[in-house]
């Protein structure tokens, strides 16, 4: 089997890899991430694997294109499962001096290296009529979140981008599997000032992940709890979404908190 993760260093992405590691032994996983010191620990933990690390920023086109087509030779093919998974939150605010960065930095992460993360494998594993596209997504980008306009804006337009790429793709042999997760105890998650309904570990949150994949479900919400949540998030009218959402505890921005998010 032949893996390919971004934002493998931490959080979901080091959970999926432990994951994949453990069901798959003898498999070949490339792991993707800036930290190529995070990269070398995460590796120690996947035994019995061969393990693949690029150490690289996913918003540079060229070099993660040029990584793709490394693991791709050194694996012997295209991968069995491509996972975009590198993703940053912070909270935004209109109008704020910096916060325009900040939203840029996010969709370019969470969204447009998703494009770029595929883009690599789609030829060679539609030539192959074999395999999954998987992108990471949340139930944050069901309805917008004040404080969070990049980040929600981002996942939403994930969850629409990988249904399009989804129909592109039907009838090719290669499967586009959308995973939106709920609260997952991670890094990120860490920083949240207000309560999390349904929190559960990654590991937890990878085995459902890897199960969901494998049966290449074309859309789903983990835990199963927040799916209930999110429909009735998106059937509120907005006259009274409105006023329960402007209640809500906002995301610390960049300029509040040393943790931007990665």
């Amino acid at each position: 089997m032949k893996v390919f993760i971004t934002g493998a260093s931490s959080g979901l992405g080091e959970a999926l890899a432990r994951e994949y590691a453990r069901r798959a032994p003898g498999a070949t996983i490339g792991l993707v991430a800036r930290r190529g010191s995070e990269l070398a620990r995460v590796a120690a933990q996947l035994p019995g694997v061969r393990v693949l690390s690029f150490a690289l920023d996913v918003t540079d086109r060229q070099v993660l294109a040029e990584a793709a087509q490394e693991f791709m030779a050194q694996a012997g093919g295209p991968p069995d499962v491509v996972i975009a998974n590198a993703g940053i939150s912070a909270g935004t605010v209109t109008g704020e001096d910096g916060d325009a960065a900040v939203f840029a930095r996010i969709v370019g992460v969470n969204v447009i290296a998703m494009f770029d993360t595929f883009a690599p494998f789609v030829p060679a594993m539609r030539a192959a009529r074999a395999g999954a596209l998987v992108g990471i997504a949340s139930v944050a980008g069901i309805r917008g979140l004040p404080g969070a306009g990049a980040y929600s804006a981002s996942k939403a337009a994930a969850i629409n981008y990988l249904e399009s790429l989804r129909v592109e793709l039907h009838g090719s042999g290669v499967a586009v599997v959308t995973v939106a997760p709920g609260f997952v105890r991670t890094p990120m998650t860490a920083r949240n000032p207000y309560s999390m309904p349904f929190l559960i570990d990654a590991d937890a949150f990878a085995r459902r992940a890897a199960d969901a994949i494998e049966r290449r479900r074309s859309f789903v919400v983990i835990p199963w709890q927040m799916r209930v949540v999110a429909a009735v998030m998106r059937a509120l009218p907005n006259a009274v979404y409105d006023r329960l959402a402007a209640r809500r505890p906002r995301k610390p921005r960049v300029s509040d908190s040393a943790h931007p998010g990665a």
